[in-house]
């Protein structure tokens, strides 16, 4: 066997790209079938935030036995391709949540590690078995970016391409287990595959083998596998029956609901050996006590009576509840609160439950968010209890799970906050900490439920006759708290789903631009937004000579640049120091359109070509500049390009010039030295920095010695005015001894 590994986070699955030599068939099996799913390449960006990973989407189909990716990745051959690492998540449910940074998240949120893979150049396969049907999730990036700011289309850069396939197999004949009816299986070559459905309001699930006997060893030599795999977590259980005895059984407390659970047989003895037995499942139901609308509606009328309080009378009572709980009958499991969605925007809902929200010790009080659409999983989950001073004693404690797919059940037996198949978050409440909070980003497709039982640990009588009310505030947001005043939630999109994720600024970092560890104080911002404004004050060196010299269409291109590029990064700047007069994209559309602008029309100025050609190369140029950067703003070529062609022209009229007087033009050595080389000098050192030496760190410095020098260089760039002619020469003598002048400034025709 010959095989690539791939590196993988300790405690994760093995992953290898494999290639068999020479092993031994296995035998056909007629009742699974293989089925494959692709999506278009993606180019990978390194990584700076959550929008710079690439996420691909796959819905995985039920009765699924075996997953495997097929992932690929390549570049070009250039010169600026290197061979770079490629990191790829996991995630069932959600997208994955990442840190490559390493960046802390904000307080009460809880993460899970991620799954990964790193991965370099060529193709990786990885293989999952029984994995749970529905949307699964894959993401990529290269490794974290250089804060180095380039320019697009300047310097050649390296595509590195990623391109995930998903072949799965699945079985097409699958054993129905119905509860309490023995299902006999033969086990041989392959493996049996079941499947039970675990209706809602199921407690508990027990899977027994009976009756197991083999032909050729002692005991029930099975290995059975229940669940399906998920990630990051793997909570599948597997049960081996290797005793003498003939029964082997499994119990699992809070089983999913509402879902098909699949169960599979493994003989582990030879593969000639028959092993027999009887499947049977038991289903452990209890019957909810739920606080019906009707319950609601007849209570409305007192609810301002009972506002002192805040409490609704209870119906059934706790007499109530015990006669109906008699022999013959389930008894309560949990007590049911309604809880209806509102769905406010775009990965934005709120749950309000009908009624307030009480907390008893005999059962658990339950609420279900219904985050089931498919879309609500590029959000945040946000999770807010609060209990009044007088309502809780200083002994009593209200004991919280959060889990998806079913409740947790099990406060009188055990604190752990775990189902059969999830591991749930837990809360608590108490005299001394009256508030909690959990947020959890991206949460799974799935039915999410919040369970609360009073628990009393050193007088447990204590509790028998409390109610607690809890206040609940459970909203799904875009971002939480809309990534505070550094940052912006931006939300992101792969083919039809939408997720959101956080933009920051100021050196701020993290999940919701929480982290400070490198953020920029406020005197730091305030004096950067000074830098970036105040240096475009040089422009009034330009426009004073503009105006002196009589380039008066020079002089106001000049200061419309000043002007919107001011505003403009007043508007850029996050936190404290800002300042928006209009829309942040009309601020930088116009500042780009002044930038470019005033390029052209300074080296067409320098041209020296006639009046009605120079204005109309300025009408054409400025049209182009607004043009092409309505397509792309960040292109290195909309700037380029016509400044190009401006300096071809500027240089063809030289040219001409010099051979039509044959000597050099401009004529004057003065003018060469103390003007042209210094705005040539100053407007080369401009472009290096704008195209070679900004970064994140240093664009407030960098960025204003781009404006100053800018300027600089129109100031010492711009013609002089023409000598030959006085500003206010009679142009025409008329025999009625009256005189035509023309204002060669002006274009304005007097009668003197």
């Amino acid at each position: 066997m010959t095989e690539d590994h791939v590196r993988l986070r300790p405690g994760q699955f093995l992953v290898s790209k494999r290639r068999r030599v020479g092993a031994q068939p296995q035998p056909f099996d007629a009742r699974l079938v293989s089925e494959q799913f692709s999506q278009s390449p993606q180019k990978l960006a390194f990584y700076s935030w959550y929008g710079s990973t690439r996420l691909f989407r796959f819905r995985v189909p039920p009765d699924t036995v075996l997953l495997r990716w097929l992932l690929q990745a390549s570049w070009g051959s250039g010169p600026s391709c290197t061979n770079v690492e490629i990191t790829v998540y996991f995630r069932y449910g959600a997208p994955p949540v990442i840190n490559p940074l390493g960046t802390s998240f904000p307080d009460n949120t809880s993460v899970q590690p991620s799954f990964l893979v790193k991965m370099l150049h060529g193709n990786t396969s990885i293989n999952i078995s029984h994995p749970a049907p529905g949307d699964w999730f894959v993401a990529a990036h290269l490794p974290p970016s250089s804060q180095k700011i380039e320019v697009k289309g300047f310097i050649p850069t390296c595509a590195y391409v990623f391109q995930p396939d998903m072949l799965v197999v699945r079985v097409v004949e699958v054993s129905i287990l119905e509860p309490d009816v023995p299902l006999p299986q033969t086990l041989l070559h392959h493996p049996s595959y079941l499947k039970i459905f675990v209706p809602e309001y199921t407690q508990k699930l027990r899977l027994e083998l009976q009756g197991c006997a083999s032909n050729g060893s002692l005991g029930c030599p099975v290995r059975l596998t229940v669940g399906s795999a998920t990630l990051p977590g793997n909570f599948r259980k597997v049960l081996t029956c290797t005793g003498p005895t003939q029964d082997c059984r499994l119990l699992l407390p809070s089983p999913p609901w509402g879902r098909w659970l699949q169960v599979t047989a493994k003989s582990l003895a030879g593969p000639l050996v028959s092993v027999v037995f009887n499947a049977v499942a038991a289903l452990t139901a209890c019957r909810p006590w739920s606080v019906s609308f009707q319950h609601l509606l007849q209570n409305s009328a007192n609810q301002s009576g009972n506002a002192s309080t805040g409490l609704l009378p209870l119906s059934p009572s706790y007499q109530e509840l015990d006669r109906s709980s008699g022999a013959g009958d389930s008894p309560f499991c949990l007590r049911n609160y309604p809880v209806p969605r509102e769905d406010l925007d775009v990965v934005s809902v709120r749950f309000r439950p009908l009624d307030q929200v009480l907390v008893q010790s005999d059962m658990p009080s339950v609420l279900r968010l219904y985050l089931n659409t498919g879309m609500d999983s590029g959000g945040s989950l946000t999770i807010s209890l609060q209990v009044n001073k007088t309502a809780i004693a200083n002994n009593t404690l209200v004991v919280v799970c959060v889990t998806a797919a079913s409740p947790f059940l099990s406060f009188n037996d055990s604190l752990n906050c775990t189902t059969a198949f999830f591991q749930g978050y837990p809360l608590s409440l108490s005299a001394s900490s009256r508030k909690a909070t959990l947020v959890i980003p991206y949460p799974e497709t799935d039915n999410w439920y919040l369970s609360l039982q009073l628990v009393c640990p050193e007088s447990p009588k204590e509790c028998e006759q409390a109610l607690v009310p809890v206040e609940t505030t459970l909203y799904l947001v875009p971002c939480l708290n809309d990534c505070g005043p550094y940052g912006q939630c931006l939300l992101l999109r792969t083919h039809s789903y939408l997720y959101a994720g956080c933009s920051c600024k100021a050196g701020w970092r993290g999940w919701s631009c929480t982290d400070n560890s490198t953020a920029q104080t406020v005197a730091q911002q305030k004096v950067a937004t000074l830098l970036l404004t105040l240096s475009n004050l040089l422009f009034l060196a330009p426009i004073t000579i503009s105006v002196h010299r009589s380039h008066l269409v020079e002089a106001s291109v000049y200061a419309y640049t000043m002007f919107f590029s001011t505003f403009y990064h007043a508007c850029d700047q996050p936190g404290e120091a800002v300042l928006c007069i209009l829309n942040y994209d009309t601020l930088q559309y116009c500042d780009f359109l002044g930038s470019g602008v005033s390029i052209w029309v300074t080296i067409l100025c320098m041209a020296r070509l006639k009046a009605a050609l120079k204005y109309v190369l300025f009408l054409l140029g400025t049209l182009v500049f607004a043009m092409s950067l309505q397509m792309d703003r960040r292109a290195a070529w909309n700037t380029m390009g016509p400044c190009l062609f401006a300096i071809m022209v500027m240089v063809t009229m030289w040219v001409y010039r010099c051979g039509r007087r044959r000597h050099c033009y401009p004529t004057s050595w003065q003018r060469w030295i103390f003007y042209l080389l210094p705005g040539i000098s100053m407007a080369t050192v401009a472009i290096t920095i704008y195209t070679t030496m900004m970064t994140s760190d240093n664009y407030y410095y960098t960025h204003s010695i781009w404006h100053m020098l800018l300027a600089g260089s129109a100031a010492f760039l711009l013609p002089p005015r023409e000598q030959h002619t006085d500003p206010w020469a009679c142009s025409q003598k008329l025999p009625c001894h009256y005189e035509i002048c023309k204002n060669h400034r002006e274009e304005l025709y007097t009668v003197t």
